[in-house]
């Protein structure tokens, strides 16, 4: 039962610390915690039906690398997941800033990530450093894919103008080409990946911090400070 308990945590304890993270980033108006929970299940729950679809791809295309790492693993998790945060959260009253889209499409993505970690941390022998691992790469890398197509849905959102289809084709086809590089990677260099792999989630990381100061750079509430915004 402690060995249950232990692997569960491992599993599950990156997305929860990567979700509270940007979470706290939200400097100017923080969204409702049950909303973020909301759409973390949600993400989890997507996992069901892109399990099917990929299962269904690789019997009908195959599984060569450029095949399964940009159609179907990446092609369809970030469809699904775009499909879910656009359809939920677009047009919902607490999208009412640019970084909210980045909290949320975040929570989709570390939703769909704790659930694949979980999986495989009970279907696959897996031991503290293979959970480690999975944390810095996998993990991660969903929540920088999430924190891309938020940025982009934010900002096609609240730009309102000619620019605002751009961006939403932007949200969609941008986490899908650097999860796809991503799995190219980890597929075609089987032996040495980390010297791509490490200089990979690096510029990740960079342009996802940029993207977040961006983003909340750009929030209607940065003006208003905590006792004014209770006044209104």
């Amino acid at each position: 039962m402690v060995l249950l308990f232990s692997v569960l945590t491992a599993a599950v304890a990156p997305g929860v610390s990567l979700l509270t993270y940007l979470y706290l980033k939200d400097r100017y108006d923080s969204e409702p915690i049950h909303m973020v929970v909301r759409m973390f299940i949600f993400g989890a729950l997507v996992a069901f039906p892109i399990i099917i679809v990929q299962r269904g791809l690789m019997l009908w295309l195959g599984e060569s690398p450029f095949v399964f790492s940009f159609i179907i693993s990446a092609g369809v998790e970030e469809s699904l997941k775009w499909f879910v945060l656009y359809h939920i959260i677009y047009n919902h009253t607490e999208f009412d800033e640019p970084y909210d889209g980045i909290v949320y499409a975040a929570a989709i993505s570390l939703g769909f990530a704790t659930l694949e970690n979980v999986l495989y941390a009970f279907l696959q022998p897996s031991s503290f450093g293979t959970l480690l691992m999975r944390a810095l790469l996998p993990v991660s890398g969903h929540a920088l894919f999430g924190v891309i197509m938020g940025y982009y849905m934010g900002k096609a959102k609240f730009l309102q103008n000619a620019s605002s289809r751009k961006f939403l084709v932007y949200s969609l086809m941008l986490p899908i080409l650097w999860h796809g590089l991503y799995n190219w990677i980890m597929l075609t260099f089987t032996t040495n990946w980390m010297w791509l792999i490490i200089p990979f989630m690096v510029y990740l990381w960079s342009k996802g911090l940029r993207k977040i100061h961006r983003a909340s750079a750009r929030s209607p509430f940065r003006f208003v400070n905590r006792k004014d915004e209770v006044n209104l």
